[in-house]
């Protein structure tokens, strides 16, 4: 019984998003200085419109939504799909792998 139990719980998780602000999967800024911020833009690409711009402390929970793409790129010329969790609500975009660093959430 243990084993149908657990299979079915994966293959729950495998199927639902996963939208969790805890554990695993958070991100924290760096490589962006004290004056500065860290710009979120609509797609990934440095001419997309910026959507969010996030202090350098990186205020609210950052979320990595997805793998960093695209993979024959080096890791810090990758873009990932994150989601900002803040006080004046949630914004969805893409920031350069660069600039982040996996987190667990809080």
């Amino acid at each position: 019984m243990f084993r149908t139990v657990t299979a079915t719980l994966v293959f729950i998780g495998a199927v639902s998003p996963s939208f969790a602000t805890t554990g695993a999967g958070c991100l924290n800024i760096v490589n962006v200085a004290p004056d500065d911020v860290l710009n979120m833009r609509a797609s990934a690409s440095s001419k997309a419109p910026i959507v969010d711009k996030i202090p350098h402390k990186g205020q609210g929970i950052l979320h990595l939504d997805g793998k960093c793409v695209s993979l024959s790129r080096p890791w810090g010329s990758r873009w990932c799909p994150i989601t900002r969790y803040s006080g004046d609500g949630t914004t969805q975009g893409w920031v350069k792998a660069r600039f982040v660093r996996d987190s667990d959430c809080p």
